[in-house]
């Protein structure tokens, strides 16, 4: 019998990201996927700051970078009309550049097939990692002690397998969370929409009336709140469409061409090389754990491609929990560190899904029910006005923090939420912002694979001493309080290897071996 660490079922990008993750952290890992081949599909092109954080400390940002199909530095923002895109009513919102100060790295676009092709490449270099493409796990076992898995092999044979834990990043119809019982809850719009992959040039020459943009999205009062969405797959003629059609539509009953060029505004050729539904919902599961099985991605969380969030939340997910299950491998993360891993995550795509999805949808629904430049040109035009300078609201107000994990140092009351504020602070349970060090190098490449202790003319031999005696590996970053340093408001700063900060000061408190043992989850 085969015996590994960790077993992940599912090898997308979640999955992969997960086995790098750990990978990179010494754990012995199988990856199981049933796919030999990818989808070449272009969704998930939204990369995050944050995400390019992850793919930087996993040592591959650069290969992601390298693979982009648009020209480097094409603008990743988007045009937002009303009607269709000819309309005289459109506006460029600001959107992640008005975050990206707050991260070490820039947003990235590549479809998600050349995501995942980056991360299988930086899988291969990892000697502890198995992968078996093509294999079907067919089921799970758990006991107070290791988690049993069987998959089938290409040819039909059975293997088991056993492993201290298990990870399930096998998609929104997890066959790991069918098996442990978790169930799901969320909202169902009960809105079939389609996803059309074409290629057209007079598209492209069309849309040159705007600025050099990514993503062009319709507002239509008649679609109560959906939206019409174009995304360019390169620059020149490859773009996907996602928009609501009637119930029952199919490939062959319905005139995907009149509804693209209804949305854009004007006729104009294309050739589709790819026509899907999807149905538009959003379902989180009720927990993330049972007993040693997780789910991470969309197997936890499943959404709309609205805003990026999926892909996203997905490699956090596992940026979140790798660490913590090498912690507990390694012996020095206790039990409630697993258990925060759910704590932390799923309250913050429970809100994703709420507010910034489901809630803009609603608010989208009121705004076209109320203004109408039809019925009252002035009215609509001014409120239109106000529409375009509202977006920067909602990028800044989304920020997930874990105030009120039970491994973080956080304030009173605090709890773990998608709703906040962007700064430069070193706030407990928030993502540590970038700041430059004296010496010219990156503080993110001064980060230890532990926990990391930012000192700032400040005494650190209290958080050493307890370190070694735990023991909790602790890297020590020595720095002055100013060239922008200060910003963080505390002279001391620690964090958590995820880069969330789980205590700040100006002084290590009267108990530092707790504090310790408490942001490692053993006490």
């Amino acid at each position: 019998m085969k015996k590994y660490q960790v077993i992940i079922v599912g090898g997308g990008p979640v999955g992969a990201g997960l086995a790098v993750e750990l990978g990179l952290r010494g754990i012995s890992g199988a990856l199981i996927e049933r796919r030999t081949e990818m989808h070449r599909i272009p969704k998930g092109q939204n990369l995050h700051p944050r995400t390019l954080e992850h793919f930087y400390r996993w040592g591959i940002g650069d290969a992601l970078r390298a693979a982009r199909i648009m020209p480097p530095g094409y603008p990743i923002g988007g045009i937002t009309a009303y009607g269709n895109l000819m309309s005289e009513y459109w506006f460029a919102p600001p959107q992640r550049e008005i975050v990206r100060p707050y991260y070490f790295q820039p947003p990235e676009r590549l479809p998600q097939y050349l995501t995942e092709q980056v991360l299988r490449g930086k899988i291969a270099t990892l000697p502890n990692i198995d992968t078996y493409f093509g294999w079907t796990v067919e089921t799970i076992e758990q006991d107070e002690r290791a988690v049993g898995v069987t998959a089938i092999d290409p040819d039909g044979q059975r293997e088991i397998w056993e492993a201290d834990y298990a990870v399930g990043c096998d998609g929104a119809r997890s066959g790991v969370r069918e098996q442990i019982g978790i169930a799901r809850g969320g909202a169902d719009f009960d809105q079939l929409m389609v996803l059309a992959v074409f290629r057209s040039r007079e598209l492209h020459e069309g849309l040159k009336r705007f600025p050099d943009r990514s993503t062009y999205l319709v507002f239509r009062p008649e679609l109560k709140g959906y939206w019409q969405f174009f995304g360019r797959v390169d620059v020149g003629e490859g773009f996907f469409f996602h928009a609501p059609v009637p119930a029952g539509t199919t490939r062959e009953n319905y005139d995907f061409v009149g509804l693209l060029r209804s949305a854009v505004g004007f006729e104009f050729a294309c050739e589709f090389d790819h026509v899907g539904f999807w149905d538009l919902r959003i379902a989180v599961a009720d927990e993330y754990r049972v007993g040693r099985v997780f789910i991470a991605g969309d197997a936890a969380h499943s959404h709309p491609p609205y805003g990026g969030y999926g892909l996203n939340n997905g490699l956090e997910d596992v940026r979140n929990l790798g660490w913590k299950l090498a912690a507990m491998l390694q012996g020095w993360g206790g039990e409630t560190l697993l258990q925060s891993y759910s704590e932390e995550r799923r309250p913050i795509f429970k809100e994703t899904g709420q507010d910034f999805i489901a809630g803009r949808i609603a608010a989208d629904a009121a705004f076209l029910a109320r203004y109408n430049p039809q019925r009252d040109r002035a009215e609509f035009e001014e409120a239109w006005k106000g529409r375009a300078g509202g977006f920067g609201e909602t990028m800044l107000s989304y920020e997930p923090n874990y105030e009120g994990s039970a491994v973080v140092v956080g304030p009173p009351g605090g709890k773990n939420t998608a709703h906040g504020r962007h700064s430069y602070a070193a706030r407990a349970g928030h993502h540590l912002a970038p700041q430059p060090l004296s010496s010219g190098r990156k503080l993110f490449d001064e980060l230890g694979p532990g926990f990391t202790l930012l000192a700032f003319d400040a005494e650190t031999r209290p958080f050493e001493e307890a370190a070694r005696v735990a023991p909790i590996p602790l890297t020590v970053v020595r720095d002055t309080y100013a060239g922008g340093r200060e910003q963080y408001g505390a002279r001391l700063v620690l964090v958590r290897p995820d880069d969330y900060v789980v205590w700040a000061g100006d002084a290590p408190p009267g108990d530092v071996r707790a504090l310790l043992e408490k942001v490692a989850g053993r006490i």
